[in-house]
């Protein structure tokens, strides 16, 4: 919100005085109203503030309080005006001293605010000047000044614009929060006159900002409708200021203001300081902005040495031919010296406020690296005016490529989105506000008509006008991104997705709203897809008439998904399987549900459903079930609690068993990325665990043998041995890790001294050579 008074410029105000209302919010100020002048319904904690000993709830009407001249400095009879000293308006100077303390954090902003002021006075007699001309006078330069002087600390910023009257003055400099802008565009509007004003104050408050670095400000004005030119003075917590004729310098038109500033502000008596608070914030200001400083500048000048060494070398030639010598000319040289000189700071102009169809490739590229200070072209740009009751334009970028040291950095602030009011920069710190934070990456300018100058990151919050421009981002954004997709060289996107993919995952999780619109910009590797990634509507197109859902398995990489038992059937009814390969993916997938009506289904989940199923394959199903019903009750009493219960398998037809985890917990792939997380919370996890179900493959010679063991010893050790390694088998292929490792190497040991023909009971000695068997000796035996 922004409350700025403009000294060259009229001061900045609004009809209603929104902008002290919003700056002091937070220090307990319930209403205050500087149409002009009345303050109402002070708080209690306000109130303290400004009257110590009667921190009653008042009512102050300024409007009856007139100002009244405390001294005189001449006679009233003489024909110049006297010097006149004026109190504040009642409580002013402490309403100003809250301004300057509260209302701007960052003391640079003192000159963004002036040059505003500045620009606004030069708009105001540019507007004058087309119904008459005469108003530019001899002074028809448009132009802002700022000269540092470092032997007196002071800094002058002097315009050739509208200048003020005596009555300006007072009026404005002497009310805090009543703005000339305001005041000219409420004229502007009563006459109902076609204009092309573009006014940047709409507040009063601007102007004081100069006493965040100055302890005294002086102001020297002169207006065409006033043959006086005044000089208005005031310091830091006084309670007056004076107004009286100026005798010093003259002003052809327009006002110079003077900082004397304070001992800790001497850093803004460097020229490299202010061009740098210039380019910073004013940069695109309409008008020209000159800070006196020093410019290197190319001079010619005489090299003695070579002009030496060529005369001597004429002389020679002259002596050897017998010859007078010709004259020599002097050799020049080029050497670079530092003059002082004025140097305009805003050479650069706003392309945002141009036609996008006169707006080439080469200019936006060009914007986008010397903006942005990047290397790289973008990947694609979007121009926009916005216009209706909320005017705002700018321009988006896609970058080339992501930051080298902050891709996973989704927290910190990116400050790639620089927001300006009517050209002067404002911060690139509210990017958060402006954009969601999984398109932190999108870099661009953003030009608002409706936002005050000191607009804060409080009022950007809680404003209408950043919701609309919010909104408008986004769909931006997604236009770009969509564009880059569609385009035939699949490149482009595929380095988009190589360098953002994870902020698209991002904000499936996060903006539940646009969703549905993000997942038309995901791209995954699947079953079918070979080295290419592929999009989920590219997927649909290819599903089988039989295939309801959208299938996928999450892993770790694409090897491991590729050979993962869960595909086996899939694979032979040639269904596609996406791969889910980024810790992130399950969790967007999750979030998303489904896409275009079709469900996303996890194929290592239960319940999978492989198409619909005639009433000959259910009959089936249900006979293989109950045929090996004993096994399944077998092994289910074997593994005891390790698993819910053990069932047969849709989805085999290698493998002999798997591990399968219920609908509503977390998969294998997940439980070990929540596993890996440094602040995990053990109990959360045991509570998301999903259950383990064991599917076995009723055509597997293994559970075939297990069948026919069991039918004739229904405690058979070998088929609890098999099953027991089994389960820790079906844990590593289906993603979890072995609870006992060491009983489970023990187990592949015994299968290999099994398989090798070996006795259990063999065993190595301590040396390592195989114990031999001692030999029994008769002692009857001769031999």
């Amino acid at each position: 919100m922004r409350t700025t008074t403009t000294i060259a410029t009229g001061m900045r105000g609004n009809s209603a005085a929104r902008g002290c209302q919003d700056a002091v919010a937070k220090s307990g100020w319930k209403r205050l109203e500087t149409g002009g002048t009345t303050l109402r319904k002070i708080s209690t904690a306000a109130t303290r503030m400004v009257h110590p000993c009667k921190w009653q709830a008042t009512q102050v009407n300024y409007a009856s309080k007139q100002r009244r001249p405390r001294t005189f400095a001449a006679s009233s009879t003489t024909d110049a005006p006297a010097e006149e000293t004026f109190e504040y308006q009642t409580e002013t100077n402490r309403l100003m001293d809250l301004i300057v303390n509260s209302l701007y954090s960052n003391r640079d902003v003192f000159l963004r605010e002036l040059v505003s002021n500045a620009s606004d006075a030069l708009d105001k007699v540019r507007f004058l000047a087309l119904s008459d001309s005469s108003q530019l006078g001899d002074r028809p330069d448009l132009e802002i000044k700022i000269q540092a002087n470092k032997d007196s600390n002071t800094i002058v910023i002097e315009d050739s614009g509208v200048g003020m009257t005596k009555s300006d003055l007072m009026d404005s400099l002497g009310t805090i929060a009543r703005s000339g802008t305001a005041k000219f565009m409420e004229k502007i509007k009563e006459s109902q006159e076609t204009h092309d004003a573009n006014l940047i104050g709409q507040f009063g408050v601007g102007f004081y900002s100069a006493f965040l670095v100055a302890d005294k400000v002086t102001v020297q004005t002169k207006n065409n409708a006033d043959s006086t030119q005044w000089i208005w003075q005031s310091s830091m917590g006084s309670t007056s200021y004076s107004v009286k004729p100026d005798d010093g310098e003259p002003i052809k038109r327009g006002t110079r203001i003077t900082l004397h500033l304070k001992e800790d502000a001497e850093e803004f008596c460097d020229p490299a300081k202010l061009q740098s608070l210039v380019k910073t914030y004013s940069e695109f200001i309409n008008f020209p902005i000159k800070v006196w400083g020093e410019k290197t500048v190319p001079k010619e000048v005489v090299d003695v040495e070579a002009t030496e060494k060529a005369r001597e070398e004429a002389k020679k030639k002259a002596e050897e031919e017998g010859k007078e010598p010709e004259e020599v000319k002097e050799v020049m040289k080029t050497e670079y010296e530092n003059v002082p000189d004025w140097i305009v700071q805003n050479e650069n102009k706003p392309i945002w406020i141009r036609n996008p169809k006169e707006v080439s490739k080469e200019e936006y590229n060009g914007f986008f690296k010397t903006t942005f200070r990047e290397f790289l072209d973008p990947l694609a740009q979007n121009h926009f005016n916005v216009e209706g009751t909320i005017e705002f334009r700018g321009i988006l970028y896609v970058p080339g490529m992501a930051p080298f040291d902050s891709q996973q950095n989704f927290s910190g602030k990116s400050n790639n989105i620089k927001l300006y009011v009517k050209r002067v920069f404002i911060s690139d710190e509210f990017d958060t506000d402006l954009m969601p934070r999984y398109l932190n990456f999108i870099k661009g300018v953003i030009d608002s008509s409706d936002l005050p100058l000191n607009v804060s990151r409080e009022i950007l919050q809680e404003s209408r006008i950043t919701r609309i421009m919010r909104k408008q981002l986004i769909k931006r954004s997604f236009d770009m991104i969509k564009e880059i997709s569609k385009r035939e060289d699949k490149s482009d996107y595929n380095t988009f997705w190589e360098s953002f993919g994870k902020n698209i995952k991002l904000g499936i999780i996060e903006d539940s709203d646009n969703k549905a619109e993000l997942a038309k910009f995901l791209r995954f590797y699947t079953t079918k897809s070979g080295d290419e990634t592929t999009s989920l509507d590219d997927y649909i197109s290819r599903m089988k008439a039989e295939q309801k859902d959208i299938f996928y398995l999450a892993a770790d990489n694409k090897e491991a998904a590729e050979n993962a038992p869960f595909l086996e059937q899939l694979r032979k009814k040639d269904f596609e399987v996406i791969y889910l390969t980024e810790p992130i993916d399950e969790v967007a997938f999750t979030n998303l549900g489904e896409y275009q009506e079709k469900k996303l289904a996890d194929v290592s989940k239960e319940d999978l459903a492989l198409g619909e199923e005639t009433e000959e394959e259910k009959q089936k199903e249900e006979k293989v079930a109950e045929e090996f019903k004993d096994v399944t009750d077998f092994m289910a009493g074997v593994l005891g609690g390790k698993v819910e219960k053990v069932v047969i398998s849709k989805r085999l037809s290698d493998s002999p068993a798997i591990l399968v985890t219920s609908k509503f917990g977390w998969s294998a792939n997940m439980e070990k990325i929540m596993k890996a997380q440094a602040m995990g919370d053990s109990n959360a996890m045991e509570y998301m665990k999903g259950r383990k179900i064991m599917e076995i493959n009723a055509d597997s010679p293994i559970i075939k043998d297990i069948k026919s063991r069991i039918a004739d010893n229904k405690n058979d050790p070998q088929a609890t041995e098999v099953v027991s390694l089994m389960y820790d088998t079906a844990l590593l292929t289906s993603g979890f890790p072995v609870e006992n490792p060491r009983d489970f190497a023990k187990k592949i040991y015994d299968t290999m001294t099994f398989a090798a023909g070996l006795s259990s009971d063999a065993r190595p000695s301590e040396s390592g050579i195989p114990a031999v068997e001692p030999e029994v000796v008769d002692p009857e035996d001769p031999w």
